[in-house]
């Protein structure tokens, strides 16, 4: 589970600390793809009506899989040459 949270973590996928509603999913999405909290609620929401009840797996899934935001949450540093 922590190879998920870490790969999700370095993706960006993470669930804020502020501005949560429930778990914090849409925020997380929000702030991956550039968007506000409430727009991409709305979108989430219009995705998930093309496949009903869709939303009473994918949202507590992604609630999982998405590490939430801290402030000790560190990612993993990355194999390079320092300087």
């Amino acid at each position: 589970m922590n190879d998920v949270h870490e790969t999700l973590g370095r993706e960006g996928l993470i669930r804020p600390a502020y501005g949560r509603v429930l778990g914090g999913v849409c925020a997380g999405l929000g702030r991956r793809f550039g968007l506000d909290p409430w727009p991409a609620r709305f979108l989430f929401v219009l995705i998930l009506m093309v496949l009903p009840g869709s939303q009473l797996l994918i949202y507590p899934i992604l609630w999982v899989l998405m590490p939430a935001e801290s402030t000790t949450w560190r990612p993993a540093p990355t194999a390079g040459p320092r300087p």
